[in-house]
C-alpha cells in the first residue's frame, strides 16, 4: 500500500488556535500510522482497536501493534483482529516493555505521521482528524490532547475525578484541560516521523516516563510540543488500590530518573510529593518519641485530603465520593516514596558481561 501524498504545513497562526481548515474535498490528507504497544490487554483490546479503524479521517491509515508475550488472550485478539483487516500489521516485542514496543512500531510503520496509542484507551472518531489538522496549523513536532479519565466502579471513579484534578495531580493540562498552546509534554502525542528520527526514538532505557523524555528531547533539538483540548483520549484509570500504588509508585521512580537525565527539569510540581512525605514521617517519628505537635503534619495532611475531596468530589456518586480521600493519599504517596526510593543505577545501560 503506497502512502498518500503529505499535505502542505499551512502557515504560522497568528494565536495558538489552529485556524479553520480546507473542506475535505479541496485537500490532500496525509497517511497516518497509528501504534500501539500491548500487553495483557484482553479486556480493552478489541475496543481500542476499533475506536481506530472507525476514525472519521479522509486519508490512509494503518495500525501496528507491537505485542509483548502477554499472560492472556492478548496475542490471540490481536492475530484475529489483523486477519480480519489489511491496515492492522502486528510485529512481536519479546521484551513486552513499552519504549521498546513503541520503537518496534514506528520502525515497522510507513506513513511520516505518526500517532501514538495504547492498548486501553479509547479514541473519539474525530481524534486523527484533530490531530493532522492541528499538527498542520501550529507547525508542532508533537500534538496531544487530553487524558479524559473515566472509571466504570466506584473505585475507578475516584481514581478517575483524582486524576483530573489540580489535588491529585497538579497543573498539567493535558490532566486537567485548559486553552491550547505550547507545553513541556502531552498525553501520548501525534508525531512527524522526522521529529522521531532525528532524536533517535524512544530512549528505550526508560521503562516508564518515556513520553516526557522524548519530548524533553524534541524540544532540546529545536521542536515544538503542542496541546489542544480537541483532542481528547478515553483513559481508563487502574481498577484497586494496589495497582494505583503501584503505578504511581513506579511513576515516582522513574520521573526522579528523568530529573537526573536532564537537570534542571524538576520543579515544586515534581517534588511537593516527596517533600510531603518527608515532612509527615518527621512528624510521625517527632511524635512517636513525645513531640505532640509532629502529629500535626500527617494529621494536617489527612484533614487536607478529606477538605479537598469534599470539593473535588462534588457530583461524584456517594461510593466513589468517600473513597477519593484514600485515592488521592495514595497517589500522592506512592509517588513520593518512589520518588525518594528511586535507585541511582535506574535507567543506566545494563553492563555488558564478560
Amino acid at each position: 500500500m503506497n502512502p498518500s501524498p503529505h499535505a502542505q504545513r499551512a502557515q504560522q497562526p497568528a494565536a495558538d488556535q489552529p485556524t479553520e481548515q480546507q473542506p475535505t474535498a479541496d485537500r490532500t490528507w496525509p497517511a497516518v500510522s497509528v501504534i500501539m504497544p500491548v500487553l495483557n490487554e484482553e479486556r480493552h483490546l478489541t475496543d481500542a482497536v476499533g475506536s481506530i479503524l472507525t476514525q472519521d479521517y479522509p486519508g490512509e491509515l494503518e495500525l501496528v501493534l507491537s505485542v509483548g508475550p502477554s499472560k492472556d488472550r492478548t496475542e490471540e485478539i490481536a492475530a484475529r483482529l489483523a486477519a480480519g483487516d489489511p491496515r492492522i500489521v502486528v510485529r512481536p516485542n519479546p521484551t513486552g516493555r513499552t519504549p521498546q514496543g513503541l520503537n518496534i512500531a514506528i520502525k515497522a510503520s510507513q506513513y511520516s505521521i505518526i500517532v501514538r496509542v495504547d492498548g486501553h484507551s479509547l479514541l473519539p472518531a474525530d481524534y486523527v482528524r484533530a490531530a493532522v489538522e492541528t499538527m498542520e496549523s501550529t507547525g508542532a513536532d508533537n500534538v496531544g490532547g487530553i487524558m479524559a479519565a473515566e472509571g466504570v466502579s466506584p473505585f475507578e471513579q475516584a481514581v478517575a475525578r483524582a486524576m483530573t484534578s489540580k489535588l491529585g495531580v497538579g497543573n498539567a493540562r493535558f490532566h486537567t484541560g485548559g486553552e491550547a498552546g505550547e507545553v513541556e509534554t502531552v498525553y501520548l502525542g501525534t508525531f512527524r516521523r522526522s521529529a522521531l528520527e532525528r532524536v533517535g526514538y524512544y530512549d528505550e532505557t526508560f521503562v516508564r516516563a518515556q513520553d516526557w523524555e522524548m519530548n524533553h528531547r524534541i524540544r532540546q533539538t529545536g521542536g515544538r510540543i503542542f496541546f489542544t483540548p480537541r483532542m481528547r483520549v478515553t483513559y481508563r484509570p487502574r481498577p484497586n488500590l494496589r495497582a494505583l500504588a503501584k503505578q504511581y509508585f513506579h511513576t515516582g521512580r522513574w520521573r526522579r530518573v528523568v530529573g537526573r537525565e536532564h537537570q534542571g527539569t524538576l520543579n515544586l510540581r515534581y517534588l511537593a510529593p516527596p517533600i510531603a512525605v518527608v515532612a509527615m514521617a518527621a512528624g510521625v517519628v517527632a511524635g512517636l518519641f513525645g513531640f505532640w505537635p509532629g502529629w500535626l503534619l500527617p494529621g494536617g495532611y489527612a484533614l487536607a485530603m478529606v477538605a479537598g475531596a469534599a470539593v473535588e468530589g462534588r457530583g461524584l456518586p456517594l461510593a466513589a465520593w468517600v473513597r477519593l480521600p484514600l485515592v488521592f493519599a495514595t497517589m500522592h504517596v506512592s509517588w513520593g516514596v518512589g520518588f525518594l526510593t528511586s535507585p541511582p543505577r535506574l535507567g543506566q545501560p545494563t553492563p555488558a558481561k564478560s
